[in-house]
């Protein structure tokens, strides 16, 4: 198995639930999870905005990385499917320039800024 594939990272974090008992002891808990994940973002969040560098943005984003995967296993997701369907949706839609930074998004109801 490829070792940057979806299925050999969740077989990493696999483990790792089952060796902390996040199931039976509230680790799977999706509120829990979604503020650890705000977390993750407001790291990433400092990183970017006030340093300290690379490095460091890379280990917060693999932090945030190691969470989705944690929350397919707590959700019984298939990540890997949800991502390649959610890829083939995003390949057919157009990109917009609205209020800053070019968006692709499903528009609905919006028009161009």
């Amino acid at each position: 198995m490829e070792t940057d594939s979806f299925e050999a990272m969740t077989e990493a974090v696999s483990p790792f639930h089952r060796k902390h008992r996040f199931r039976e002891l509230g680790g799977e808990e999706m509120t829990y999870r979604i503020s650890l994940m705000a977390e993750e973002l407001g790291e990433i969040s400092r990183c970017v905005t006030q340093g300290p560098g690379e490095s460091k943005l890379a280990e917060v984003v693999a932090d945030l990385l190691v969470l989705v995967l944690g929350t397919g296993i707590a959700q019984d997701i298939d990540l890997s499917e949800a991502f390649w369907s959610k890829m083939a949706r995003l390949e057919k839609r157009e990109a917009r320039l609205i209020e800053g930074p070019k968006r692709v998004s499903e528009f609905q109801g919006k028009s161009d800024g």
